[in-house]
């Protein structure tokens, strides 16, 4: 073999990376006055097709996702009231309105329930592709709705697909990673797996006691079996791009490497950029890119997420940018100026236009330093990654499995009954 087909073979491969969109999905509507807005993901898909990155990936448009799918992780009464209920008929169900949390923060409004079937349909196609062995990134930027509960609604979010999604990896993967970036704490998904050692959970979040969720102190770190497997960052206001991007890189990277998780979902909320309207972080497009970039160059399959997001145009800014680092792609920081809504990013134009806020930092170097040697000690109590008995197949979730679903876990279990993954 000569020197330039050596060089050829040593250059790293370029990742195959696959994208879910319901173009349904964005056309939902939470409430004149909700800052959840839905028709941020319609913008956002826009862009990425103008800046052509839809090129450098394979699109899938994901079928809905089955009230069946759905009920491996939610109640069945919760998912069929949120079948019926809409806004001419919600006063007949007022008697069940506080125990499924519905008010002001997640209202009935027209569609819910497709809304919920398009968002968690496209995170369960997502993971099927990467269970299927057919990418090794896959994106889902509708999904991400980290606060549903399994008989509730919670903070915007209705049905969580990340739990529904972890469920189908699980029915492959020993063990997957759960990195939450949004500004609030990723409360459902750590709930449902409070109990298990074959998820980790690992947010950096605001807490204070009473910012939204109030949950995500650093002694929240799971029971039972999953003791020490829920790993939390509570920051205060203000965290700049240098602090947050060296403590992310300085727990994900021994995190990673003691947990080996097979496969890792990350949820990259935009609610943690400056400027968000209920945000109070501090960071650029460029940080929370530098994040998934981190994350990626692990070369574990991984699920790329949504999540929230309130100023609407950084949201579709920051998630545009994160496809292209998922696509190993350069793209001008001139945004294309034939897309249909060019207008909308006014006055700057610009893919990095200056976002980070004037909100002091209240995060110390001492302080931070405090959260990054507490969250290593923690990690010690795992001693490496824990034995799964790969036996033990989580049943299918998915409702209906095809032929190529049945081969696949056919083989799987040919190959793993009696087997220990000792690590």
């Amino acid at each position: 073999m000569n020197n330039q087909s050596s060089e050829w073979f040593l250059k790293p491969q370029k990742k195959r990376v696959t994208y879910h969109h319901d173009s349904a999905v964005g056309n939902y509507h939470y409430g004149d006055k909700h800052p959840m807005k839905p028709h941020r993901l319609t913008i956002t898909n826009h862009l990425i097709m103008g800046y052509g990155l839809h090129h450098e990936m394979d699109v899938y448009c994901p079928r809905k996702a089955t009230f069946k799918e759905m009920a491996e992780f939610h109640s069945e009464d919760y998912l069929e009231f949120l079948q019926r209920v809409t806004p001419q008929n919600v006063d007949e169900y007022s008697d069940v309105l506080q125990k499924f949390n519905i008010g002001d923060d997640c209202p009935v409004f027209n569609g819910i329930y497709e809304f919920s079937q398009r968002s968690a349909g496209a995170s369960l196609d997502a993971s099927r592709r990467l269970l299927q062995g057919q990418t090794d990134i896959a994106i889902n930027w509708s999904g991400g709705l980290h606060h549903a509960k399994r008989g509730e609604a919670s903070g915007f979010c209705y049905v969580n697909d990340i739990v529904l999604a972890i469920l189908s990896l699980l029915r492959y993967y020993p063990r997957v990673l759960y990195i939450d970036i949004d500004i609030h704490h990723g409360d459902g998904v750590q709930e449902a797996f409070y109990e298990s050692d074959r998820v980790m959970t690992l947010s950096f979040h605001k807490y204070n006691g009473t910012f939204f969720p109030a949950t995500g102190k650093f002694d929240e770190i799971g029971k039972n079996k999953g003791k020490h497997f829920a790993l939390n960052i509570p920051l205060d206001d203000g965290i700049d791009d240098v602090s947050y991007t060296s403590l992310f890189k300085s727990i994900v990277e021994p995190t990673i490497n003691t947990f080996q998780p097979s496969a890792i979902v990350l949820q990259c909320g935009a609610d943690s950029l400056g400027y968000d309207r209920l945000g109070v972080f501090n960071l650029s497009v460029k940080a929370h890119g530098e994040c998934v970039r981190f994350t990626k160059s692990f070369n574990i399959p991984m699920l790329v997420i949504g999540g929230g997001g309130y100023t609407v145009k950084n949201v579709a800014l920051a998630w545009c940018y994160e496809t292209s680092i998922c696509v190993d792609a350069s793209i001008p920081n001139e945004l294309p100026a034939f897309t249909p809504y060019f207008e909308f990013f006014a006055p700057d134009y610009t893919l990095h236009p200056k976002v980070s806020s004037k909100i002091e930092n209240k995060n110390s170097p001492r302080s931070l330093n405090a959260l990054r040697v507490r969250a290593l000690e923690q990690l010690r109590y795992l001693n490496g990654a824990p034995s799964v008995a790969m036996q033990e197949i989580p049943p299918d979730i998915t409702g209906h499995m095809d032929e190529e679903d049945d081969r696949l876990m056919d083989e799987y279990r040919d190959r793993m009954v009696d087997v220990r993954l000792e690590c």
